[in-house]
């Protein structure tokens, strides 16, 4: 019953033409719920409705999927293979990526943030058969395997060139392929965690339940299609029928202008976006839904940003490998600013302590989650911290009276300075409300005296008095001696990767 209301709801169970409702569901019987199966059952019911919109203009599904299979057809890969997909926000990227799919071979979503030699590890550590990528990043392959193959914008069009006219009838291969995000690799090489396909409509229900997207809406999608909010919002809008809006890049005032043009009703991000927005001038947006995920997301901002542009604000909480643990409505976000929200429909969330027993509300621990699209482990063969089918997300955190989730930090990023626990997390979210702040990151850092202390790295905002005395101040007169950073380094900008995340090993240590 609750997927059929929330279909209802959301605008999935509108009368059609019997004919072409006939194909849709007979395409996903066929096909399945993955990308391949999501995209032939909107071109079956709505060929003529607009898939996305970028640079080059206007592709509707039916244009998508004939685009998409002419390639599929021409493309040198087949089940079990791994293709890199290195390649920005486009249709383009979209039509490479629902070939792959359609062949059964494995898609690799790439960051295009990766230096050269990330670039020739990931390949390497990935076992990857071939990589398609835009032009850009050809100066970037000098390093790479040699017994990849390469393929450029242009050897794509040639090879889809080759194989134009009429739509190649494919059929589902004998295996379904998997499509592999990467983790954010802040701190390391980053591991390839292979994404389930999901099993029917309830996994899009239990998002969509929460936020409020509708069918045929218009979205900006301003994630990159690689991280995998991005990713996840490209299934959730081809299910929903949806158009796509994208831009190749993403800059916050060209986004804004993009959201009026394009008449977006939503819009997907991560929080560096919602910070970068407010920097701009305040102005009148059609946006009924914006939805971010990939990091915290400061209660501060999240209040200021509703006062602005209206209760339009969710934030999903979640993991490359836990997919979503909780989602934060705005009603959620104005009675707890700071909070990460409700487990959705089917999502389970608990705290544990170390031994692996349940703690009391309000009390720190583990945060681990179990939902029906976990990861199904990581390319290395190695697989997360499993606790009676619960997955440990990684962060510690507890739960309010209400069952409202808190992050508390990171479970490898908390510290012990003489003796006490401290959360770096907690003091860089304190200082974020400080209005000369534009943005900060605090972490660890060793002390001979204390075994750790925290280090604060400050970006003020122009024109802004602040020195290292007044950061300091504004800690100790809200908390505990002992989480008063030492050392308070102030940057021009924090070293953040192409998803928005702050790269913790490129800050300089103290």
């Amino acid at each position: 019953m609750f997927v059929a209301r929330t279909m209802a709801r959301r605008g999935l169970l509108n009368p059609g033409h019997p004919g072409r409702i006939v194909r849709q569901f007979a395409a996903l019987g066929r096909w399945g719920f993955g990308l391949a199966g999501e995209l032939r059952q909107a071109a079956a019911r709505s060929p003529g409705r607009v898939a996305v919109i970028d640079d080059r203009g206007p592709t509707t599904y039916g244009e998508l999927l004939a685009r998409s299979s002419r390639l599929a057809a021409a493309l040198p890969f087949g089940p079990g293979d791994r293709v890199g997909l290195l390649r920005r926000n486009s249709a383009s990227m979209i039509e490479t990526l629902m070939a792959i799919t359609q062949l059964g071979a494995d898609p690799v979503l790439m960051n295009t943030g990766l230096s050269g030699p990330q670039l020739a590890a990931v390949i390497d550590d990935q076992q990857l058969n071939g990589l398609i990528h835009d032009d850009e990043f050809a100066p970037l392959l000098a390093a790479a395997p040699p017994a990849c193959v390469f393929l450029g914008e242009a050897d794509v069009e040639r090879r889809a060139g080759r194989a134009s006219g009429r739509r190649p009838r494919l059929r589902p291969p004998v295996r379904a392929g998997r499509t592999i995000v990467l983790t954010s690799g802040t701190t390391g090489t980053p591991k390839g965690a292979r994404r389930p396909t999901p099993g029917g409509f309830s996994p899009l229900c239990s998002i969509i339940d929460r936020i409020p997207l509708r069918a045929g809406m218009r979205m900006l999608i301003a994630a990159p299609l690689f991280h995998t909010w991005g990713f996840a919002a490209l299934q959730i809008a081809i299910a929903l029928r949806a158009t796509v809006v994208l831009r190749r890049r993403f800059e916050p005032a060209d986004a804004l202008d993009t959201v009026v043009r394009e008449n977006c009703a939503a819009l997907v991000g991560v929080p560096v976006m919602v910070q970068q927005f407010m920097e701009q001038p305040a102005r009148e947006l059609p946006l009924r839904v914006v939805a971010v995920s990939g990091s915290a997301l400061p209660g501060g901002l999240a209040t200021r940003f509703m006062d602005r542009y209206g209760d339009v604000l969710y934030n999903l909480y979640g993991s490359t490998e836990a997919s979503w643990a909780s989602i934060a409505t705005p009603a959620d976000m104005r009675a707890a600013p700071s909070t990460a929200g409700r487990p959705p429909h089917g999502t389970v969330v608990r705290v544990l302590d170390d031994d692996g027993k349940p703690v009391p509300a309000g009390t720190p621990g583990r945060l681990f989650v179990g939902n029906e699209m976990l990861f199904e482990g990581y390319t290395n063969a190695s697989s997360g911290d499993v606790r009676d089918g619960l997955l440990a997300t990684g962060d510690l955190g507890h739960l309010d009276e209400a069952g409202r989730v808190f992050i508390d930090g990171r479970a490898d990023d908390m510290i012990v300075s003489g003796g006490e626990n401290v959360f770096p997390s907690e003091v860089e979210n304190l200082l974020a409300d400080l209005p000369q702040v534009r943005e900060v990151a605090v972490i660890g850092v060793p002390d001979e005296k204390y075994g750790q202390r925290l280090a604060a790295y400050v970006v003020a905002r122009d024109g802004a008095a602040l020195d290292e005395d007044a950061v300091r101040d504004h800690v100790r007169a809200h908390r505990a001696r002992f989480c008063v950073p030492r050392d308070v380094v102030f940057l021009g900008a924090l070293p953040r990767n192409a998803t928005g995340k702050v790269l913790t090993r490129e800050l300089p240590r103290p």
